[in-house]
Parts: C-alpha cells; structure tokens; sequence
C-alpha cells in the first residue's frame, strides 16, 4: 500500500525538478515566484438537449465526470430560461469538476500520457487556444479515450472541454509551460 503523505504524483516531481529551472532559465525570472506554475484542471460535460429531453443524462456524465478526476462532480444548471430549446432556469444541464493540486496534475498525467494518443486522428492540440492571460482550453469529442471509462457501460458518449488554468502572465509562458508537460501542440 502507497503511503499517501510521501507519494508525489510523476508530473509535481518533473515541474519541481526540471521545467522550474528550464523555464526560470529561458524567461530569465529573478524570483521563483513569477516561475509560472499549474493552477487548475477545470474539466465540462455538456448535456445539452439530451438533459432536456431525459434528466438521467446528466447522472450519468456526474457519475463519468467523477471517475474521470476522482472526486465528486457538480451538477450545471441553467442560469435563464430559453423557450425555443425548452430549458427552464435552473435546469440541471452539465457536469462540472475543478482539480488542484496532486490530482490535478495525476489527471493531466493521464491526459497526456494515455488518453490523447488514443483519439484517432490525432495530430495534436491547438497551440491557439490560450486567452491572452496564461490559460488554454480544449475540447474532446468523446469521454471515452480515457481507461477509467467502460465502454460497455456507457449509455452515451459525451464531448467534454478541458481548461488548464495557469499563473503565467503572457500566452507564450503558458504555451512554455505545457510545452515541458509534453503537451502536443501542432502548431
């Protein structure tokens, strides 16, 4: 059995160990503090019209979301009503989960590792889709390139966005950063 307070997730060992210092050494930061760090792992099942027409949807990607990060996924509701997709306000719509910390960095592990070489077609991310303030968003078609997921079990396979919230000041030490996670970027 792994003792939970010495165990450091591979990713948090190679960022203290590695890309710290390459990235202090390639930006020239005087203070470790403005080394650019991994903040967040926001990942987000939109159940869109299927919530609307069969509210067990939305169980059932809370329960996919869920074992995806390890810890318990929160459900999305609408904010407004909206007669022509026949959404009331507060409607249960999605799923959502925030990861920090050693999960955070176990899931982005997996993201990286095992689950983007198994969607086909893969040629890499986009290296576009940062929001001029250190964060990048992508999006997955199906849930189920992950190995947690049973595809025998799953009633529906669902798109989900992944955003990787960072503390780096500018796109391109954020682009920096996930480009020492071996992040694929295409461009």
């Amino acid at each position: 059995m792994l003792d939970s307070a010495s165990y450091i997730p591979r990713l948090k060992a190679e960022y203290r160990n590695t890309i710290r210092p390459a990235l202090k050494e390639e930006f020239g930061y005087k203070n470790d503090m403005m080394i650019p760090r991994l903040e967040k792992v926001v990942l987000n099942i939109g159940c869109g019209a299927e919530a609307v027409r069969d509210s067990k949807k939305v169980k059932s990607a809370v329960e996919d979301l869920t074992m995806l990060a390890g810890q318990k996924a929160v459900v999305t509701k609408a904010k407004k009503s909206i007669a022509g997709f026949r959404v009331r306000e507060e409607m249960p719509l999605g799923a959502k989960v925030t990861l920090r910390g050693d999960r955070m960095y176990e899931f982005l592990d997996r993201l990286i590792t095992i689950a983007m070489p198994r969607i086909r077609d893969f040629r890499g991310v986009a290296g576009k889709s940062f929001d001029g303030r250190g964060n990048y968003a992508m999006g997955i078609k199906e849930h189920i390139v992950f190995p947690e997921i049973d595809y025998d079990k799953v009633d529906e396979v669902w798109g989900m966005d992944i955003v990787i919230g960072t503390t780096a000041k500018t796109d391109a030490e954020a682009k920096a950063l996930l480009k020492h996670f071996n992040m694929p970027f295409n461009s």
